[in-house]
Order: C-alpha cells, then sequence, then structure tokens
C-alpha cells in the first residue's frame, strides 16, 4: 500500500508538472509549432501515468541508481581510529536468551486512517466518474440504435470520395438521427459518422463534403480512441484541476489540428465556405455526458471565434516549422522518457526483489500458518535448491527489524569498534520499556535480547557513510540507509525480502564476502542456538512495530547437520 501511494504521488506531481511545462512550451513556442504538434504534444501526459506503474526494474533504472550511489561511498581502507570499547569475551550464550524479541514501536506521523480515508474519498470520486463514463456510453449506445441509415446515393458517395482523400480506409456507417443537432463521430472499433436529422435538406453537398472531412481527419487521427484515454486518466486524477484544465485546452487544440487538417485538402478559395459551415453549428452541442467520448464540429461561440480566426490565417506549414515542430516534440519527448521511469524508479524504491526461480520447489504451506500471512524459504547448501512458499511475500522486501544486527555486529567487529575479546557496552542509564535492556551488554547477550541502544551505539562510533560501505558491499536488500542513523532498519528506509536474507546469511556463514574469519565466527557464536542431535541451529528474530502494532516478524538463521547447512527463513 505504501508503495502504491508514494508511486500515485510522485505520478501526480510528474503530470501536473508536465501540464505546466507543456503550457509554458505552447505559450513560449506558439509560433514554432504546427497545429498538429498543438495537439499531439498533449499525448506526453500518458507517459508518466503508464510508466509510474510499470514493475520497478521494468527500464533498470533502480540499478543504474544503485551503482551511482555506490561511486560515492568508496571504503578508505583504514580501521576505526578510535577507541575499543571493553568489556568480555565472545561465548555461546544460552539459547533461552537468544530467542527473545524485544522491540519498541515506531510512530506512524500520519495515522492509518487518514491514509484510509483519503484512499476511501478518491475511489469513491472513482466511482462517480466511472458512473458518469458508464451513463454517457450508455446515450450513445441510444444515439446508434436511434440512427437511420442514409440511403441518398449521392451523400454516400460524396462520403466514399472523402475517405480516399483523408485516407481512411476503415468501413464508416453513416446514419442520422433526431436527438442531435451537430455531426458527430463516434465508436472505435465499428466507427461511425452522425449527421442531424433532414441534414441533406439544410445543408448543401459541399457543406457535407466539408463536414465529412473534418469528421474522417478526426477519424483518421484515432481521436476517439484518444476521448477514451483522456478519459480514463481524468477518472484516475479527478481531484487534480490541472488535469481538468489540460484535456479542456487538449479538445480545443483538437479542433484546431482538425480544421487545419481538412483546409490541407482544400483550394484555398473553399477556406471561407468551410469556416461559414462551422458557424452554422455553433452553440449546437452535444450533450456533456456523451460529448467527453465523442468528437464533432459543434462548440461554444468562444471556440468557434478562435476556430475562425484559425481558419482565417491559415497557412501550410512550411518545411523549416515542420523540423522545429519535430525538434519540439523530440527534446520533450527525451524530456518525458527521462523523468517517468526515474520517478518510477523513485517510488518502487527497490522493493521487490526478482528471483530467477531456478532449482527451486513451491510448496503450499499455509496449513502451517494457522490464517497468518506469510512466507517461508529453506535453501540446502549441498543441493543447492530452494523451498518456497508464498512467492510473492518472499521476493517482497520489508524492514529487517532486529534481524539486521548480526551485520552491525560484523562491521563492528571489522572496523574495530568492538573486538572479539572486547566488546561490552555500559548502559547510560536511561531507562527502556524492557528489564533486559537496564544493564550492561556484551554483543552476546545483546544480540540475544535485541537490545537498540548497542547496536545503535555501535552505528554511530561507525557512521552513516561507511556503514553504506558495508552494505553496498554485501548488496543488503535495497542498500537504503536514508533513514535517521538510529532507526533506519526500524520499519524505515532498509529493506529485505525474505530470499535476500536467506542468500545473505548463506555468503555470511560461508564468509564469501572476504571479512576476517574470527569475526565471522565471533558473531556465529552469538547467534548460536541449540544442539540436538539432528543439528546445531543459529539464529536471530526480529519484530517491526507501527503504533503498537505489530507489521511483520521474522527469523533468520542456519542448522549445521553432519556435513551439510540448511538455511530457513520464516516471516509472518
Amino acid at each position: 500500500m505504501d508503495t502504491f501511494i508514494l508511486r500515485f504521488l510522485l505520478s501526480t506531481i510528474v503530470v501536473s508538472s508536465l501540464v505546466l511545462t507543456i503550457l509554458l512550451t505552447k505559450k513560449i513556442l506558439y509560433r514554432h509549432m504546427s497545429k498538429k504538434t498543438h495537439y499531439k504534444i498533449w499525448y506526453f501526459l500518458f507517459i508518466p501515468f503508464i510508466t509510474s506503474f510499470l514493475p520497478g526494474d521494468f527500464f533498470r533504472i533502480g540499478e543504474i541508481y544503485q551503482h551511482i550511489k555506490g561511486l560515492f561511498f568508496v571504503h578508505n581502507g583504514t580501521a576505526f581510529k578510535g577507541e575499543r570499547i571493553s568489556g568480555s569475551d565472545v561465548y555461546q550464550a544460552p539459547n533461552s536468551d537468544l530467542l527473545h524479541d524485544f522491540t519498541i514501536s515506531v510512530n506512524n506521523s500520519t495515522p492509518d486512517f487518514i491514509h484510509h480515508a483519503l484512499l476511501s474519498v478518491w475511489i469513491i470520486g472513482m466511482i462517480l466518474f466511472i458512473g458518469v463514463a458508464i451513463y454517457a456510453n450508455y446515450q450513445l449506445h441510444q444515439l446508434k440504435k436511434s440512427a437511420a441509415m442514409i440511403k441518398n446515393q449521392k451523400i454516400n458517395e460524396m462520403l466514399e470520395e472523402c475517405k480516399e482523400v483523408v485516407g481512411v480506409k476503415k468501413r464508416i456507417k453513416l446514419r442520422e438521427t433526431p436527438l442531435i443537432t451537430s455531426p458527430v463521430t463516434l465508436g472505435i472499433l465499428q466507427p461511425y459518422i452522425l449527421l442531424p436529422k433532414n441534414t441533406r435538406e439544410t445543408f448543401s453537398l459541399n457543406e457535407l463534403k466539408y463536414v465529412f472531412l473534418h469528421e474522417l481527419s478526426h477519424q483518421k487521427n484515432k481521436d476517439v480512441f484518444v476521448n477514451y484515454a483522456m478519459w480514463v486518466l481524468q477518472i484516475i486524477y479527478w481531484f487534480n484541476p490541472l488535469v481538468w484544465y489540460a484535456f479542456k485546452r487538449m479538445r480545443i487544440d483538437r479542433e484546431l489540428a482538425c480544421d487545419a487538417s481538412v483546409l490541407h485538402f482544400l483550394d484555398e478559395s473553399r477556406h471561407i465556405e468551410y469556416g461559414f459551415t462551422i458557424i452554422r453549428f455553433a452553440e449546437k452541442k452535444y450533450s456533456q455526458a456523451y460529448g467527453q467520448f465523442a468528437s464533432g464540429m459543434g462548440g461554444t461561440k468562444e471556440q468557434i471565434k478562435q476556430r475562425i480566426q484559425s481558419i482565417a490565417g491559415y497557412s501550410r506549414d512550411s518545411l523549416l516549422l515542420k523540423w522545429k515542430s519535430k525538434g519540439v516534440c523530440t527534446a520533450l519527448g527525451i524530456f518525458v522518457l527521462c523523468l517517468s521511469p526515474l520517478t518510477t524508479a523513485i517510488a518502487v524504491s527497490n522493493d521487490v526483489f526478482h528471483f530467477s526461480g531456478k532449482n527451486t520447489v513451491y510448496e503450499d504451506l499455509s496449513s502451517y500458518f494457522n490464517g497468518y500471512s506469510g512466507s517461508f524459504v529453506l535453501y540446502d547448501a549441498a543441493t543447492k535448491n530452494y523451498q518456497i512458499y508464498n512467492r510473492e511475500m518472499s521476493e517482497q522486501r520489508i524492514s529487517p527489524n532486529s534481524t539486521y544486527k548480526i551485520y552491525s555486529a560484523l562491521f563492528s567487529l571489522e572496523e574495530n569498534v568492538i573486538s572479539v575479546k572486547n566488546n561490552e557496552q555500559h548502559w547510560d542509564g536511561t531507562v527502556y520499556p524492557f528489564e533486559e535492556w537496564n544493564k550492561n551488554h556484551d554483543l552476546s547477550t545483546a544480540l540475544g535480547s535485541s537490545v537498540n541502544w548497542y547496536f545503535q551505539n555501535l552505528d554511530q562510533e561507525i557512521g552513516k557513510k561507511q556503514l553504506q560501505y558495508y552494505f553496498h558491499k554485501i548488496k543488503y536488500g535495497n542498500e537504503n540507509l536514508s533513514g535517521k542513523l538510529d532507526s533506519y532498519w526500524m520499519e524505515s528506509s532498509l529493506k529485505i525480502s525474505p530470499i535476500e536474507q536467506v542468500q545473505l546469511l548463506t555468503a555470511f556463514e560461508e564468509n564469501s564476502f572476504g571479512f576476517k574469519e574470527e569475526n565471522v565466527r565471533a558473531v556465529k557464536n552469538a547467534i548460536f542456538i541449540d544442539e540436538q542431535k539432528y543439528g546445531q541451529l543459529y539464529g536471530k528474530t526480529g519484530t517491526g512495530m507501527v503504533n503498537g502494532k505489530n507489521v511483520n516478524g521474522w527469523f533468520v538463521g542456519f542448522v549445521k547437520h553432519d556435513d551439510n547447512t540448511y538455511y530457513p527463513e520464516l516471516r509472518k
């Protein structure tokens, strides 16, 4: 839900910014673009909406983003120069301590009910506008039902001649109906041109020719389809006045572009006649409901006036104007194509790990979860096979919470903030809600009781820049430490998926990252839980709480049995 909201908000900001950019471009470069280009550049509004909801790695921007981030966190090759913290040796603590998982709830500054209320209002608004769309299309259906075939041979021949001039090959159904006062073009798969009743008695063949050229130009440009696409965006962004204004301007530009197309087919001597034909349809508008999905010659007096002025000043597009128009479209297109996927990468924040699924068996273990949603991942190091329950959740990245402390401990040992033999930290007297936290701790007891202050102190000593280097080195989930230094791992910026937890713990246990063996061994000893005849169990729990409510729970670890190691991970 958080990812969806973030994506949607970002897409709203981008669409709004793009509307302003297009309006500014049209104003500044008004005389450097053709009428057709003034209309077509509005199509760019559809790009950020589409790309914002594509898979996060569709453009592979996330990988580029992570690579760029890595350039800014280069390891300096030197150990931490501060004082070592005195304490006791790391030892294998009793399993009763190590299965404790004490956690502190983090506060969400915006209560959930506000998110739900805003989401509900948005959905209700969409439902209302969808209702309007359904009613409008019902009206269109009634128009088609009321329309009668025009049997006048001259009119039908005129339509075929105009189709050839415009370049429309699709079959067009020509009908007349008493329910309209202005010609209308509608239908995507089966196009219709509807004329007012008794049009033949009211208009000359020449005037009908202009009507046909106009309506066929709408068909040629796929304007009916664009009308539906525009309406989808208006339903999604019904609350955004900029979107409504943009589509109002887009409809005017559509008619101006269509008029320019018709004038291109006519001799200059016919331009005045075409203008007078349009004037006859001033204020003869079709219903505002179905008018969103149809195109026609009618309009308000203000719109007709603007179109007549455009016709009066019409001149064929010069070669230079065509090249200028292409340049504007290219520049704006590059801007939008660069902006949209980048926005997607920010919104996604690498929230899903895309697992190849090789050597994997997916199982149904729902009966073991007693109605809870969760996932289970088991990796067999000998056979290199995975067993996974709930593929979607096993790839979804969430906050690691206390499971991250395994690596906080390892990084601190590597940086000599603590050492294998000197790792005790003194309690500063701050009273915490858990009695186990209100005393001195060494690495083993701190891991066993998930003592936040212990690891927060370690992170503070290492510093965010050096921590970022290590998280890049081991490729820990989304590697995002943008949250506060004392809480980036608690329902904040750092996220990791269950499958990545298993892969990371495998690399940790096998020391694939090249850390000091004694440091890896010390952390492994600190997370030792128990030994039975079936093997030795190591692991760490983690719990996430927001506003006092549990939002997720982890167990990550491994079992050493004979010459093999198994890596189970449980998330609930």
